[in-house]
């Protein structure tokens, strides 16, 4: 993990969780961390760390950055808008919720829809920026906690809080079994329609 990239002003970070699953939302998260050194914490790439670990650093970060944004784009906008238009829409609106305007955005992945403010692409961001890597943490617990505490209790025989949504055999079983939920994304399930 590197140090940022130096530019004058507030640097976000963004990335996103669930683009690939078969159900729930897209969350995306943009964060500012402080000017505080915090590469010595271990923040790293979200799919990289154990779910404890993750849920340690949510937390760490939650108290630590100058401001965090989450924007989520759930299933139904998902199959209206497709996922990448979804995960963009995502991403702008978690830049929004910033309560620090950024002046520079450091983006995960190699495609992003420019909204007037500088930035640059970072493909595999989330392992080679702090600041991404702390946007994919923060990204990936809340997606995580959503389908546990909401997909999961209205929805408990499809099991989303082992899967969280995406294609496991068990997934797919329980769709052969119970049909589709209101929380499942149509445009990704055409051939069981």
């Amino acid at each position: 993990m590197k140090k940022e990239i130096q530019v004058n002003g507030f640097i976000a970070g963004i990335d996103e969780a669930g683009r690939g699953p078969l159900a729930g939302p897209v969350v995306a998260a943009a964060v500012i961390l402080p000017e505080e050194d915090l590469l010595g914490i271990g923040i790293n790439d979200s799919k990289k760390l154990t779910k404890k670990r993750r849920e340690e650093l949510y937390y760490l970060l939650k108290g630590k950055s100058l401001t965090f944004g989450v924007g989520i784009v759930d299933n139904t906008e998902i199959d209206e808008i497709n996922i990448l238009q979804a995960t963009l829409k995502a991403m702008r609106n978690a830049v929004e919720t910033l309560t620090v305007k950024p002046d520079f955005l450091l983006v995960d992945g190699n495609y992003f829809k420019d909204f007037g403010i500088p930035h640059k692409k970072i493909v595999k961001g989330d392992s080679k920026s702090i600041s991404v890597a702390s946007a994919s943490i923060i990204a990936k617990v809340v997606r995580d906690g959503w389908m546990i505490e909401v997909a999961d209790r209205l929805y408990p025989e499809f099991g989303f809080a082992k899967h969280k949504g995406y294609g496991t055999k068990e997934h797919y079983r329980a769709i052969e079994k119970h049909g589709l939920c209101p929380l499942h994304r149509r445009s990704f399930l055409k051939k069981l329609l």
